[in-house]
């Protein structure tokens, strides 16, 4: 299906070009309309096209390690996908499907060579389309790999947390209760050393209570900090695990479902095997 100009004054790339650009890119690419769960193209094929949404909507995905689908992007009105593979001439990496009723601008290579020729400026508009598929790819990676929940937390964390840490760790520890007890020993003492009348806190250390009371009160809140800390450790160890688990399970159904494959295949062929048997004894 031919394309109109006016379409092409949509897309972002070609919205600076002429009128006789615009027609002569218009004379070159076409339209195409894909039905709803219809595939655009799919992953392994020959890149000779990139595609432009016009309307409707379209899912670029692939599949990781474990066979489990991944979104890659779902382009917007304008946005180009395929582009990469197009560009190289190397085979599709996602495969892109239909969602509902589509329209999009089937674009070439020669199309784009055309369009640079004669309008060198649209080079740094397909660079920023670029741009923006290295930055979804760059997220994906960083969703899909394996996080350590430890230097997650260590990332997000702010100084006051940091502190509330060191905080907890050091109050916890041999180390404190050693010199606390010391530092006790040595001011409870003094003052029983200097008596009544010279002590600055005679018993029963009035102002030591004071002292350990104000203590008390702002240790308890940074420990229950750095507690909570903790738990947010435990339900981000919970969601890996229950990640991996997910692939796991998917995993080992795609297993199951190979062997089910492979006793059918083995079957057909034992029949195959009896008829033979049977023509024969004939």
């Amino acid at each position: 299906m031919a394309c109109e100009i006016q379409m092409l004054k949509r897309v972002p790339l070609f919205a600076l070009l002429d009128d006789e650009e615009s027609a002569l890119l218009a004379a070159q690419v076409e339209t195409q309309k894909f039905e709803a769960r219809q595939r655009v193209y799919k992953i392994g094929e020959p890149g000779k096209f990139a595609y432009v949404l016009m309307s409707g909507r379209v899912r670029v995905s692939t599949f990781d390690t474990d066979q489990q689908e991944v979104i890659v992007d779902e382009p917007s009105t304008g946005e180009f996908f395929g582009f990469a593979s197009m560009l190289d001439g190397s085979t599709h990496q996602t495969e892109a499907v239909a969602l509902e009723e589509s329209l999009c601008i089937e674009v070439s290579r020669d199309n784009i060579e055309e369009l640079i020729k004669r309008k060198p400026h649209a080079g740094m508009d397909m660079l920023t389309v670029l741009g923006h598929q290295y930055h979804n790819s760059q997220q994906l990676v960083r969703a899909r790999s394996v996080r350590n929940p430890e230097e997650v937390i260590e990332g997000e964390e702010t100084r006051g947390e940091k502190i509330a840490d060191h905080v907890a760790a050091f109050g916890g520890s041999w180390t404190f209760i050693i010199l606390f007890a010391i530092v006790l020993i040595v001011y409870s003492g003094i003052n029983v050393a200097l008596g009544d009348k010279k002590a600055w806190d005679p018993y029963p250390f009035i102002l030591l209570n004071l002292f350990l009371s104000m203590l008390a009160a702002i240790q308890a809140p940074v420990i229950m900090m750095s507690q909570n800390r903790q738990d947010k450790k435990d339900r981000l160890r919970s969601e890996l695990d229950f990640e991996i688990n997910r692939r796991a399970e998917a995993e080992i159904r795609g297993i199951a479902q190979r062997v089910n494959q492979q006793d059918e295949r083995i079957g057909d062929l034992e029949e195959l095997l009896r008829k033979d048997i049977g023509d024969k004894g004939k």
